[in-house]
C-alpha cells in the first residue's frame, strides 16, 4: 500500500514539475477526443442514412392500358421469380395520381386534368439496392430500349433517381469518414505519443540514474504510467465535458428541425455509450504510451 501512495505522489511531483510537457500532453488528448467525438456521430449518421435511403430504392415498370387481369397476375409472378427481388407491388393508375397530387407543391395541376394519364404499374423492390441492376436486365435483357421479358410491359421508369443519388453521396461520405477517422486515430496516437516522449525525455537523466542505482523497470515505470493516467483522466474529462456542452447548446436545440442531427438520437452508439469508449480510450492510450515510450531509456 505504501509502495502505491509513493507511485502516485511521484506521478503528481513530476506532473508539477514538468507543467508544460504535461499540459501539452492533456491538450494534444482534449483536442483528439472531441474530433472523435464529433467525427464518429457523424459517421454513423452518415451510414444510416445510407442504408435509409438504400432500403427505399426501387425500380416501377408502367403496363400498357389493355393489360388483362389475368396478365397482370402472371407478369406479378413473374418479377416475384426473378432473383433476388423482395416486393412486387401493383400501382393502380388512382393510387399513382395521389401519389403524384401528394408531391405536387400546385395541387391545381391534378385537378385541371381532364382524365387519369398515368398507367398501372409494378414497384419492384431488391433485397438489396446493389441487386437493382440485375434485376433491371432481367427484366428488359436487350437494355431498356429492348423488349421487355413480357408483352404487357410498356416500360421502365425510375422514380428513385434523387434517392439514388443520395445513397450515391452518402456511401461516398462513409469511406471519405473512414479515411479520415482512420488517419485521425493514427495522427492523435502518434501525437499523444511524441508528447509523452517528449515529457519523459526531458527527464531522461533521472531515469538513467535510478536505473544505475539498481531500481528495477517496473519501478522507474510505475510512476510514468500513473503519471499517464492521470493525463488521459484530465484530457479524456474536459474533452467529455466540451462534447456535452455542445450537445445541449447546439445538437439538442437544433435536432427538432435539422434531420441530420435529430438522426444521431437513432444512432446504435448513444452519447453515453460514445462518451464511455472516448473517456477509457483516452486513459489507455495515454498510459499505453507512456508506458512504450519510457522502453528506450530503461535500456541502460
Amino acid at each position: 500500500m505504501g509502495r502505491i501512495v509513493f507511485f502516485f505522489q511521484e506521478a503528481l511531483r513530476a506532473l508539477k514539475r514538468n507543467g508544460a510537457p504535461s499540459l501539452a500532453a492533456i491538450v494534444t488528448t482534449v483536442v483528439t477526443v472531441v474530433l472523435l467525438g464529433m467525427l464518429i456521430p457523424i459517421f454513423q449518421t452518415a451510414q444510416g442514412k445510407s442504408e435509409e435511403v438504400r432500403n427505399q430504392l426501387s425500380v416501377q415498370y408502367a403496363l400498357f392500358p389493355d393489360a388483362t387481369k389475368a396478365e397482370i397476375a402472371a407478369t406479378k409472378q413473374k418479377l416475384e421469380g426473378i432473383p433476388h427481388v423482395a416486393e412486387v407491388t401493383l400501382i393502380g393508375k388512382e393510387q399513382a395520381l395521389r401519389t403524384l397530387e401528394s408531391e405536387l407543391e400546385d395541387k391545381r395541376i391534378v385537378e385541371e386534368l381532364k382524365f387519369n394519364p398515368l398507367p398501372n404499374s409494378f414497384e419492384v423492390k431488391p433485397d438489396d439496392a446493389a441487386n437493382l441492376p440485375a434485376i433491371q436486365r432481367a427484366v428488359f435483357p436487350d437494355g431498356p430500349k429492348g423488349q421487355p421479358f413480357t408483352s404487357i410491359i410498356n416500360n421502365e421508369f425510375d422514380r428513385t433517381f434523387g434517392q439514388k443519388k443520395v445513397e450515391q453521396v452518402t456511401s461516398a461520405l462513409k469511406i471519405i469518414l473512414t479515411v479520415i477517422t482512420a488517419l485521425l486515430v493514427l495522427a492523435s496516437l502518434m501525437l499523444i505519443g511524441n508528447t509523452i516522449r517528449l515529457s519523459i525525455y526531458t527527464r531522461r537523466r533521472e531515469v538513467e540514474v535510478m536505473r544505475l542505482v539498481g531500481a528495477t523497470r517496473w519501478f522507474i515505470r510505475w510512476p510514468f504510467m500513473i503519471e499517464g493516467v492521470v493525463v488521459g483522466f484530465v484530457g479524456g474529462l474536459l474533452a467529455i465535458l466540451i462534447l456535452w456542452l455542445g450537445k445541449i447548446t447546439i445538437v439538442d436545440p437544433l435536432s427538432s428541425s435539422v434531420s441530420v442531427l435529430s438522426a444521431q438520437s437513432n444512432s446504435t452508439l448513444g452519447f453515453p455509450a460514445l462518451i464511455a469508449i472516448l473517456f477509457a480510450a483516452s486513459i489507455l492510450v495515454s498510459t499505453i504510451g507512456s508506458g512504450v515510450t519510457l522502453r528506450r531509456f530503461l535500456k541502460v
